[in-house]
């Protein structure tokens, strides 16, 4: 029995790592600022492959993060929690956030290479860095930072439960909670600044539009990436 495949088939289907990441679109930007929601709706709407970067870095990287431990000689396993949420400062817990975001950036280029997909791919998630995408993109225009307003971050912490609530075993859930706000506002005014840096536009996200709407923004900015 033989079997034959038209050769427009064939072509789409090709595996082509470098093509994969060099023609994605992303989505980074602050905590809380619907940039997963954003994502999905794009993706469903002009049929993309969706990678979530927050859920591949807390989840799927677990080996990776433990194996780069190992090479700087590090314990390999998780840090107390007080060590990450409790003891250090906002604005040194921003910092090792920071630091650590080109490393786990590779993590994401890797699985991008490794996708055999015929359709364009958008990617979200905290850590997709306009100082880091404008290295493997086509195009700055290819990226969009979604940044909400201090207004609408308070929103966000008093309604979404995920957002307003600590769930780490700490000695003290309050402060951790506290000093968690206070990085992630950091984190925000880095990626705005970085975003201006790298000629990435910045969305602001301040409610008064619903995230529909936000995402028919983004996917008007994306438009000669999605015919």
């Amino acid at each position: 029995m033989s079997f034959r495949y038209a050769d427009s088939t064939l072509s789409l289907m090709r595996w082509d790592p470098v093509t994969t990441v060099r023609n994605a679109l992303w989505i980074g930007g602050g905590q809380w600022s619907g940039k997963s929601t954003v994502a999905g709706i794009i993706a469903d709407r002009h049929g993309l492959t969706h990678y979530h970067y927050d859920y591949h870095d807390a989840r799927g990287h677990q080996d990776r993060r433990v194996a780069a431990r190992l090479r700087r000689g590090e314990s390999p396993g998780d840090p107390h929690p007080d060590r990450v949420w409790v003891t250090p400062s906002p604005q040194e817990m921003a910092s090792t956030v920071l630091a650590g975001f080109p490393e786990r950036f590779e993590w994401v280029l890797d699985d991008l290479r490794a996708l055999g997909t015929p359709r364009p791919v958008i990617v979200d998630g905290w850590g997709i860095r306009p100082e880091l995408v404008v290295r493997v993109a086509g195009s700055p225009r290819q990226m969009v930072v979604l940044v909400p307003t201090e207004e609408f971050r308070r929103h966000q912490l008093a309604v979404l439960p995920r957002a307003g609530t600590f769930n780490a075993r700490v000695s003290d859930p309050v402060k951790a909670q506290r000093n968690r706000v206070a990085r992630d506002g950091l984190i925000i005014q880095d990626v705005t600044e970085n975003a201006k840096l790298s000629g990435v536009i910045i969305i602001e996200v301040d409610g008064s539009r619903g995230v529909e709407a936000t995402a028919e923004m983004v996917a008007d900015h994306f438009s000669p990436f999605l015919a």
